[in-house]
């Protein structure tokens, strides 16, 4: 491979860009010439040629001694940070800081700075370093400086230097059930499962099994039109939900529609074509709810309701609006905003805000969905934590969202469309993946304060008590494709992961709720170390908890991490009957994703659970023979005595389920996120046979013992 231009390594090192990174295997990788120019050229930087490199160089140093201030500063509590600030050489400085309380700080220390003064625009810029006091409140301020009649301003970011756990814990333990809420449907839902199912399977975990959370699936929306995507992880945005979960009798104004039997039969429609489906038809669903939706947003609200509403789109402001008239538009032009004419491809063009208005109706059909939805996940924490979870839902935040889709219309200017995010190879996806989803661009979160960021983490967080971030990695660095590239051809881009930890941090201290952060697959060593530091809890899966610095066998339960959410199973893998059974390699197999004869995955995979079988001998968790159900509760019951502050049960798991949700690689190869939640036998499993299942409620039973301290 020809050796990279220094000039090359040098931008890319600027900008975050790696041009070598360490696989899977541990072999150092260099990143080719053609990825690097790509992904610096989708962030706005011209890397072609020699000439353009040095020019691009040039205007990062320019660019950075004209800034008066950093666009955002970023602090923890009880710590002095430094910051830098240019003026005129020789000029001085002063600065105070506005809370966002609107009191105001001031006083900052200077510090010693004998950096040389730089010639930019025909002067000699000088710069200083003050320091922010350590005991700032945490929050979103403003620091202010003046210097030689320059006023200038920037955000100031103060979060927790480590998070507490809720106290609602206790300082012990908790399980919950983990549940694609989509998969498993009721006798009165409309064909998919829905928030009144959820609250459902909420109360029964935790009232009669001492829950004390319960995960659920991405509720972001998806586009309200047909094809919807079925995977909750490509949403149309992660800032709203998808309407498709709402129960249409629990919307108060239900109760005022003239012809509700007509609803009621509209809903025995659904039933009956739900029950027909081999797989999950979200379209015909939709259909059906989304007409009784509209029969409901027509009746006349009350003066107190329609106070309520006001308030809601108060709060919600310009992106429920962007949300809401994008909605619109997809249903007139289709879901690919760049297919749609150009004058309407930006929110802020006059066309669009036409558009809303001759679409007033339509555009306020879609927020007042999004109002329904928040007064029911209110409902939804309000009765998890009234049957005594100690958390009650934990959301989770997917990694990104579709390209052509509302967040992505809506926040185009900060995030990075010529690119999409996925992953290199590794032990379990050797061809690596494209999730096709463009990551944010990380110059312009700085430059806007972080605050979509914000926005996002503050919005999963105000119906829950925790949240699970899907690869929470890629708040450290994420895997950049560039358009029309193989995943093999990515590198990493790199975050400001003290802004972005420090964010959700945060976030998740003014919500009291819990941080779980996916941190599985392809992780640098000190990552897992910072996410403990700042008070954030990882993830354990049982089969990927081996003793890789010993014999490779299960690692022994005491050296399991205290500070983590650990399960058996994942939804990227098949239940644990049909991991037992080699289903993951069968699937893999069948669909060409393997890299290596399927014996020898399946000789690898004996070989390990067969070490697992003996480890729970061992533990004298099973004898001999065990069945398959045996197994099951034996390694659940393995989690147990484990330190880890968080176990979760597969609802699948719980019920004997054996196909898996999702298979990562694969689009419509396989049946992703359209699997019905069903038994050992393969008959589809409702809320109401959950609830009596016996098998359901030993396995519970096996996960409160585990939480439950024993008495002396």
């Amino acid at each position: 491979m020809t050796e990279l231009a220094g000039s090359l390594v040098e931008l890319a090192r600027r900008y975050g860009v790696a041009a070598a990174y360490d696989d899977w295997t541990g072999g150092r990788r260099v990143v080719t010439e053609s990825t690097l120019v790509s992904v610096l050229g989708a962030l706005g930087v011209p890397a072609a040629t020699e000439d353009e490199r040095r020019a691009s160089l040039d205007a990062h140093d320019q660019d950075h001694w004209r800034r008066t201030l950093p666009p955002t500063i970023v602090a923890r509590t009880g710590r002095s940070t430094p910051f830098w600030v240019h003026v005129n050489h020789g000029e001085p400085v002063g600065g105070w800081i506005r809370l966002e309380d609107g009191t105001v700080r001031a006083g900052l220390r200077q510090l010693e700075n004998n950096r040389p003064p730089y010639e930019v625009d025909g002067r000699s810029v000088g710069e200083a370093t003050f320091e922010l006091p350590a005991d700032l409140p945490m929050g979103y301020h403003r620091l202010h400086v003046k210097a030689g009649g320059v006023d200038a301003d920037a955000a100031l970011i103060v979060s927790p230097d480590t998070a507490k756990l809720p106290a609602s814990l206790g300082g012990g333990r908790a399980w919950g059930l983990a549940t694609q809420l989509y998969s498993i449907r009721s006798e009165k839902s409309w064909g998919i499962g829905d928030l009144t199912d959820l609250t459902d399977l909420a109360v029964w975990s935790a009232a009669q099994h001492g829950a004390g959370f319960i995960l659920v699936n991405p509720l972001h929306a998806a586009a309200p039109t047909a094809p919807m995507e079925p995977s909750p992880y490509l949403p149309t945005s992660r800032r709203f939900v998808n309407p498709m979960y709402l129960r249409v009798e629990a919307i108060p104004e239900f109760a005022y529609v003239r012809d509700r039997g007509e609803l009621r039969r509209a809903r025995s429609t659904a039933q009956a074509r739900a029950k027909k489906s081999k797989l999950i038809d979200r379209d015909s669903a939709w259909k059906i709810k989304g007409s009784a939706l509209k029969a409901i947003y027509r009746v006349r609200r009350s003066a107190g309701r329609e106070l309520a509403y006001t308030a809601y789109r108060t709060r919600e402001g310009r992106s429920l609006d962007d949300f809401a008239i994008w909605c619109a538009l997809a249903e007139r032009y289709g879901n690919d905003w760049h297919r749609w004419p150009e004058e309407l491809r930006h929110p802020a063009s006059p066309a669009v805000a036409a558009f809303a208005a001759k679409r007033a109706d339509t555009v306020d059909f879609h927020r007042w969905l999004q109002w329904q939805l928040d007064d029911q996940l209110t409902g939804v924490q309000a009765t998890a934590i009234q049957a005594g979870m100690a958390l009650g839902v934990m959301h989770d935040l997917a990694v990104g969202v579709d390209p052509n889709g509302a967040d992505a219309w809506a926040l185009q200017d900060v995030l990075t469309l010529g690119v999409s995010v996925g992953a290199p190879p590794d032990e379990y996806n050797q061809l690596g993946q494209d999730w096709s989803q463009p990551p944010w661009r990380p110059d312009q979160l700085i430059e806007q304060g972080y605050e979509p960021f914000r926005a996002l983490v503050n919005a999963v967080l105000r119906h829950a008590g925790g949240v699970r971030i899907d690869h929470i990695i890629g708040l450290f660095r994420l895997w950049w494709i560039p358009k029309g590239s193989a995943p093999t051809e990515g590198t990493y881009v790199r975050y400001d992961h003290e802004a972005l930890i420090g964010i959700v941090a945060l976030e998740a201290q003014r919500a009291g709720a819990v941080v779980v952060g996916e941190d599985l697959g392809t992780v640098e060593p000190w990552v897992r170390d910072y996410l403990a530091e700042r008070g954030l809890l990882g993830t354990s899966i049982l089969w990927f908890e081996l003793d890789r610095d010993g014999d490779g066998g299960p690692l022994p339960p005491r050296r399991w991490r205290e500070y983590c959410l650990s399960s058996v199973t994942t939804h990227d893998l098949p239940p644990t009957a049909g991991y037992l059974a080699g289903e993951h390699v069968r699937i893999r197999e069948e669909l060409g994703l393997l890299t290596r004869p399927a014996s020898e995955e399946l000789a690898e995979d004996r070989i390990e659970q067969d070490a697992w079988l003996a480890a729970l001998r061992t533990a004298e968790l099973i004898g001999d023979d065990p069945s398959v159900e045996e197994v099951v509760s034996a390694l659940y019951a393995y989690l147990g005595r484990t330190p880890s502050r968080l176990l979760a049960l597969a609802l699948p798991d719980a019920v004997g389920d054996i196909r898996a949700q999702n298979q990562p690689g694969t689009t419509d190869e396989y049946p992703n996120w359209r699997v019905k939640l069903t038994g050992p036998s393969g008959k589809e499993v409702l809320v109401e046979d959950l609830l009596s299942d016996l098998r359901a409620a030993a396995l519970a039973g096996v996960m409160h013992a585990q939480v439950t301290p024993a008495r002396e």
